[in-house]
This record gives C-alpha cells, sequence and structure tokens, in this order.
C-alpha cells in the first residue's frame, strides 16, 4: 500500500512528467521529440517497464514506440483486425501466430467520438505497485492529440502547396492559348473552352506568320493536371520555334514526336492537328496526328468533309510508323471547326455520347455561319442533350471562317 509520502511523491513525478511533455508541444517540437519525451516521461516517471504505442494513420494502427519487448510484433495493423469489447475489458487482436503481446499486462485506448486513434500497451516495473491508468491515459490522450494536430497541420500545408502549384499551372495553361483571336472580314476565330479542371490538358493556337501564311492547330495530352500541362506548355514551345524556322510539316511532325518520346520514354502520348493555309495559293496543307478529325466546310459548294489524312499518336513510338500530309486547293471561302473529344464524349442522362455523328450533323445544319452564332447555337444543342450532365475531360472548340 502506498504511504502518503509515496503518494505525495508520485503525484510530483506525474505533475514533472506533465510538464515535460506539455513544453514540449508548446515549444512545436517534432513528432520524434514528442514521442522520445513521451517514452522518457513512461519509463522514468511512471512505474513502467514495457510499452508499445500504436497511433491510427489512414486505416491501420502504426507502431510509434516499442521498448522492452522481446517478442516480434507487427509495424502495422489494419483497423479491421482490431477489437475493443470494453464490457469486458478485453482488447482481439486479429493477428498472425507470429506475433505476440502476450509479455505486455494490460493495454489503454485512446479515443475521440468513438474512434480509437491510439493504443498503449503495457507491463509495470514493480507488479506490488499500482499503475496510475487514468494519469497515464491522460498524457497518451494529450501525446495522441498533439501528433494528429501536427498530422493535420501538414496535411494543410501539403494542400496549400498543391492548390499553389495548380494555381501556377493553371497560369501556364493559359499562357498557351492566344491571347486574342482575329475578327476580320478576311479572317474570323471562335473558341469555346470548358476544362474539366481547374489545369486541363487540352491545347489550341492560331500562328499568323505573315498576310498569307497561317497556321492554326489543336491538341490534347494524355493524362490531366500539372504534368499535363507542363508537358503541353515543352510541346507549344516546340511547335512554335519549329514554326518560326520555316521547316515543313513534316519535319515539324516527325520532330515533335521525337521530343515527347524522349522527354517521356513513350508513357504520355498527344493527340494533334495541325493546319498550314497559303492564302496566296488558297492551299491548305495539314496533318492529323490521332486526333479527332476536323470538319472542313466549303461554302461555294455547300459541303462538308472531315480531315483525317496524317499519322498515328505523337510519343507512341520512337518513329512514325507513317505519315501523310493531307492537302486541299482551290479554297476561297471556307470554315474549319476543330475540337477535342472531350466535345464527342459528352454525356447525356441515358449515358449516350453526343458523338461525333451528332456534331456533324450539326454542322451541317450550320454550314459556314459566322463562329460566334456557331458558338452560340452549339452550346445551347450541346446543353440540351447533356442535361445537366457534367463533362468528364476537356472541351475545346475552335472555329475559323476564312472570307
Amino acid at each position: 500500500m502506498l504511504t502518503e509520502k509515496n503518494k505525495y511523491q508520485r503525484k510530483e513525478l506525474e505533475l514533472k512528467a506533465l510538464l515535460e511533455i506539455t513544453q514540449a508541444i508548446n515549444e512545436n517540437q517534432s513528432e520524434g521529440v514528442l514521442l522520445n519525451i513521451f517514452k522518457f516521461t513512461c519509463l522514468v516517471h511512471l512505474n513502467i517497464k514495457s510499452l508499445i504505442l500504436y497511433v491510427a494513420k489512414e486505416g491501420v494502427f502504426e507502431n510509434k514506440i516499442s521498448h522492452g519487448v522481446k517478442g516480434t510484433i507487427p509495424n502495422l495493423i489494419p483497423k479491421g483486425q482490431i477489437l475493443d469489447k470494453k464490457s469486458a475489458g478485453k482488447l482481439e487482436l486479429m493477428i498472425s501466430p507470429e506475433y505476440s503481446f502476450e509479455e505486455l499486462e494490460t493495454y489503454l485506448p485512446v479515443y475521440h467520438k468513438n474512434h480509437m486513434l491510439a493504443i498503449l500497451f503495457l507491463r509495470r516495473k514493480d507488479p506490488d505497485l499500482e499503475l496510475d491508468l487514468d494519469f497515464t491515459e491522460a498524457i497518451t490522450n494529450i501525446l495522441v492529440v498533439a501528433l494528429e494536430n501536427k498530422r493535420f497541420a501538414r496535411a494543410q500545408l501539403s494542400q496549400q502547396l498543391l492548390n499553389r502549384e495548380i494555381e501556377i499551372a493553371s497560369q501556364v495553361q493559359q499562357m498557351l492559348f492566344p491571347a486574342n483571336l482575329p475578327n476580320t472580314d478576311v479572317l474570323k476565330a471562335e473558341v469555346t473552352y470548358f476544362p474539366h479542371s481547374l489545369v486541363g490538358g487540352d491545347y489550341y493556337d492560331l500562328i499568323q506568320k505573315s498576310e498569307d501564311q497561317i497556321y492554326f492547330c489543336i491538341a490534347d495530352v494524355s493524362g490531366k493536371g500539372i504534368s499535363a500541362a507542363l508537358l503541353m506548355s515543352n510541346f507549344q514551345a516546340t511547335l512554335r520555334t519549329l514554326l518560326r524556322s520555316d521547316t515543313d510539316l513534316e519535319t515539324i511532325v516527325n520532330q515533335l514526336n521525337f521530343t515527347l518520346f524522349e522527354n517521356t520514354k513513350g508513357e504520355r502520348f498527344i493527340t494533334f492537328f495541325l493546319g498550314y493555309l497559303d492564302r496566296k495559293t488558297n492551299t491548305l496543307h495539314y496533318v492529323n496526328a490521332g486526333h479527332n478529325p476536323p470538319v472542313l466546310c466549303w461554302e461555294k459548294d455547300k459541303k462538308s468533309e472531315t480531315l483525317v489524312a496524317g499519322t498515328t499518336i505523337l510519343g507512341a513510338f520512337e518513329k512514325l510508323p507513317f505519315l501523310e500530309i493531307g492537302k486541299r486547293e482551290n479554297l476561297k471561302s471556307f470554315t474549319i471547326h476543330l475540337y477535342t473529344d472531350g466535345l464527342t464524349e459528352a454525356m447525356n442522362k441515358r449515358e449516350e455520347e453526343f458523338g461525333e455523328e451528332r456534331f456533324e450533323e450539326f454542322v451541317d445544319s450550320n454550314l459556314c455561319v459566322d463562329p460566334a452564332d456557331f458558338h452560340r447555337d452549339f452550346l445551347k444543342q450541346i446543353n440540351l442533350f447533356s442535361q445537366g450532365v457534367p463533362l468528364k475531360d476537356d472541351l475545346t472548340l475552335l472555329s475559323l471562317r476564312f472570307s
């Protein structure tokens, strides 16, 4: 039995232990320091010889402290393998026979709103002396809450950094797009762009090298997010460098493919359409690299066609297996609609896709109209079709009308 003097000494040690751990928490010491102080407190100030501390973490309990234990214990215990029978004061561990907790005599669970946050297994130094379980549970609770707060703070910081990275990637992506599209009697351009998330994987461009030389393109990179935006940024920089050198389309596409494959080792790819219009000869040269075929509308003949000639997706092979340069002549007045698969894969409540056929039918019903009117009416059409079902991918539609 404890004498009054022993009780006083024990309370003095407990207060000292409490002071040490709370002081470390207030000083924002690292997780490792807090765990060491807790272990030292238990072993020096309390009647504890051996202890194991497991702390909850993403579906498992992770071993944070193990001292004075000879047997083999698991580093991780899935939450589903632990059953705390509170009424019987018994903890059931459904673990492999190679592990054992038999040398520990008691356990202390730490709860918050019926959620077990930690388990402390203990063994006393002196079996004749009582262990103040209430105090031990209290300082364990203080430690676990401090560790939880640290984990939450790390998660918040990580989320803030991620948000910042996404913001930067979004800004980078916006810089890829033309700041202004022409709207003249000679050339009118209109774009509709709906990114699926803050950072999309679509890219479109319009480059007027001179009054008679016009390049236009659209692309879609596999994957989404920051890596897709950075990859597309590199792709655009390579494309613009090649266009400044007056290189032919065949060389441009081969070089784009080589650069992409070299950077990603064939793990990422880009679908791409590039067109080059020579206004002096009214000739369009183009390459379709595995992209949704743009729709070309002949104003004089009141007809449309899809542009499919080209090659396979870029980045999948070190060397393109085939390449065909498409060509259309006598183009005086025409419209061309370029789009990504987010348009054709838009779905309705019956899980039907909008599809290329519906889009081509809409184009045939609105041949060579003003691009702004075309986009306004198309948005009405696709919204009516989807009935509020959100897009599952980026949607880009670029329309160019040459007169």
